[in-house]
C-alpha cells in the first residue's frame, strides 16, 4: 500500500500595482511592486519549493509580478494564466485547483485579494506556530506568500485539508 502524494500550494498575492486611469483588470505594478516582486521570487526560491506549475491571473498586475519572479527561481514551472483568476471567489478558487493533474506535486497561484487570503485561511485546517495568526494580523498584502501542505489528490482540496506551513510578506 503507498502512501497519500505530499503536495504544496503556494498561495502569491499580485504586488503592488498602480492606480492609473484604466481598467482594473489593466493596472501594472507600482514601483514598489517591480522592486518587492523580486524579493518575493528570492523568497520561494530559498524556501527549497520548486513548483511543477503555476497558475496565475490574467490580469497585467498578477502577470508582471510573476515575470519579475521566475527569474529568481532555480526553474520555471509551466505557466497558465488562467482568467477565472481574476476575482475569483473561494469556490472558484478551489474548483481551479480541483482541475490540477495529479502528476504536479506543488502549485503556486498567482492572484488577488480576498480570494489569496480566503483561500489559505479557508485550506489551512492547522498552522505551524503564529503563521495563521500573523497572516490574519496582516490581512494577506501585496506580494505576500502563503506556503500550505497537504496529502492525497488535487481533487480533495477542500476547507480544512492543509496545513499552513508559512506565511510572509516583504513588508510585514
Amino acid at each position: 500500500m503507498s502512501a497519500e502524494p505530499a503536495r504544496r500550494i503556494v498561495l502569491v498575492r499580485h504586488a503592488k500595482s498602480d492606480w492609473p486611469d484604466v481598467d482594473d483588470h489593466e493596472r501594472p505594478l507600482a514601483e514598489r511592486g517591480r522592486k518587492d516582486a523580486p524579493v518575493a521570487g528570492r523568497r520561494l526560491a530559498g524556501s527549497g519549493i520548486t513548483p511543477d506549475l503555476a497558475l496565475v491571473s490574467t490580469s497585467a498586475r498578477t502577470r508582471e509580478t510573476w515575470k519579475l519572479m521566475v527569474p529568481e527561481l532555480p526553474s520555471k514551472p509551466r505557466t497558465v494564466y488562467d482568467e477565472r483568476l481574476y476575482d475569483a471567489s473561494l469556490g472558484e478558487l478551489i474548483a481551479v485547483l480541483n482541475e490540477v493533474s495529479d502528476e504536479v506535486a506543488d502549485v503556486v497561484v498567482v492572484g488577488h485579494n480576498p480570494g489569496m487570503h480566503a483561500l489559505a485561511d479557508a485550506l489551512a485546517g492547522e498552522s505551524e506556530g503564529d503563521a495563521l495568526a500573523r497572516m490574519n494580523r496582516s490581512g494577506f498584502p501585496t506580494a505576500a506568500i502563503a506556503v500550505l501542505t497537504f496529502t492525497g489528490s488535487w481533487k480533495a482540496v477542500e476547507h480544512g485539508v492543509g496545513r499552513l506551513v508559512s506565511f510572509w510578506a516583504p513588508h510585514a
